[in-house]
């Protein structure tokens, strides 16, 4: 069951709502403009507040809906963090889109509400308060991300591996970000 759930995971994570949103409604495509980012964020810059809600909805969704499963399923701990990492990994590559993807802070998100809702608060409010103050996404990305770790091993240690692992799949993905923070370029809102 738990490899069954890991692939589906994938296969739901492989949804791009940024791409699938952009062809309904007929804006452009995200991958093609403002960050070339097929995320939320991105949504918000290129096609407005509506689609960019409902992106940053669907990405979470899909985050939280395999790690919901695997509980329902009876999973450990452990096994449905691996399964939402899984759901991330799609978001990050996905079968459907050539493998290019979004950055997964969003679909993280979701994971994080599923498995320990205390968590994905903590780094909801840490990204929210970093994003008020410095109108920059990025930068709350990559310091609400790590934030859960030491709460995680505190209370849900079984989670942590799984969770460092995607946490170092998010800073990868914002490499490019990070640069352009070190080199005061990055995009503010």
């Amino acid at each position: 069951m738990f490899w069954l759930l890991v692939l589906l995971a994938y296969l739901l994570g492989s949804l791009s709502f940024a791409i699938l949103l952009s062809h309904l409604f007929a804006t452009a495509d995200p991958r093609a403009q403002g960050s070339g980012n097929p995320g939320a964020t991105n949504m918000l810059r290129v096609a407005g507040k509506k689609l960019g809600f409902l992106t940053l909805l669907g990405d979470l969704l899909k985050g939280l809906l395999p790690v919901f499963f695997a509980s329902i399923m009876g999973l450990d701990t452990q096994e449905q963090a691996w399964i939402g990492l899984a759901a991330v990994c799609g978001h990050l590559y996905p079968l459907y889109f050539n493998f290019r993807g979004g950055k997964g802070v969003a679909t993280a998100a979701g994971m994080l509400l599923g498995l320990y809702p205390p968590a994905a608060l903590l780094a909801i409010a840490s990204w929210a308060l970093t994003f008020i103050l410095t109108r920059t996404s990025s930068l709350a990305s990559l310091i609400s991300t790590p934030l859960t770790l030491p709460l995680l091993a505190w209370q849900q240690p079984e989670a942590l591996l799984p969770m460092s692992a995607l946490t170092a799949l998010i800073v990868w993905r914002h490499r490019r970000n990070l640069r352009d923070l070190l080199d005061g370029r990055e995009r503010h809102f």
